[in-house]
């Protein structure tokens, strides 16, 4: 099935894509390992209608998760890994930060929020025109909206690796660490640095999930 990206998101996915094959070698490494576990988790429950999750975990669940789980679920659709689903949750709840949101329109996401002026608003954000769109919003990482089972837990910064040292229910966990883009909050450089990092979150999804799909080939 060819995807049919939202037209003005399809200058970033190829942009993203490129990039994704220039990962320094120790993010490489990492992405690696990261690729034996979900494809040992995969092969575990080929042949079943069981899917495996995985579930983006920050403290807040604000930024850094959320970019995470949406660029996952994006590279998922580029290389068609049918029986993989992504998640995100924090160690609280909070909201889905709006420079995030912002982000995310510039490089070509439609993001209509479901609940303007709310706390923690539900946002729809849609990438490919045959798809349903994807809701973001800030939850606990065992919110009842995420798996209890059959998921691996990919942290998203250290504080939430360190504070959650025991993720019941997962298949096991990979240590992301993302630096968080709050550092830029009201400075010159916010957009900058935002958009950074929903890129470099971008070009790893997609190096893990084409790791991925070209392991589950052989």
């Amino acid at each position: 099935m060819m995807n049919q990206w939202l037209p003005p998101l399809i200058e970033t996915v190829e942009r993203i894509e490129s990039s994704s094959e220039a990962l320094s070698a120790q993010r490489q490494s990492l992405l690696d390992d990261a690729t034996d576990l979900i494809v040992t988790a995969l092969r575990e429950v080929n042949g079943s209608d069981q899917s495996i999750g995985l579930n983006f975990i920050c403290t807040h669940n604000s930024r850094r998760s959320h970019l995470a789980q949406l660029w996952a679920a994006v590279a998922v659709q580029r290389y068609q890994i049918a029986s993989l689903r992504c998640f995100s949750g924090g160690t609280e709840s909070t909201a889905c930060n709006e420079r995030i949101v912002r982000s995310l329109r510039r490089a070509g996401f439609s993001v209509v929020t479901m609940e303007p002026g709310a706390v923690n608003p539900h946002y729809w954000v849609q990438y490919d025109e045959t798809l349903p769109p994807l809701t973001l919003y800030s939850k606990r990482f065992d919110a009842n909206d995420n798996p209890t089972s059959h998921f691996i837990a990919m942290m998203c910064c250290d504080h939430a690796d360190q504070a959650c040292p025991i993720i019941h229910g997962s298949m096991g966990r990979v240590a992301l660490d993302y630096r968080d883009p709050k550092h830029s909050d009201g400075l010159p450089s916010e957009s900058q640095t935002y958009d950074q990092r929903r890129d470099e979150i971008g070009a790893e999804m997609f190096y893990l999930m084409r790791a991925i799909s070209q392991r589950l080939e052989t």
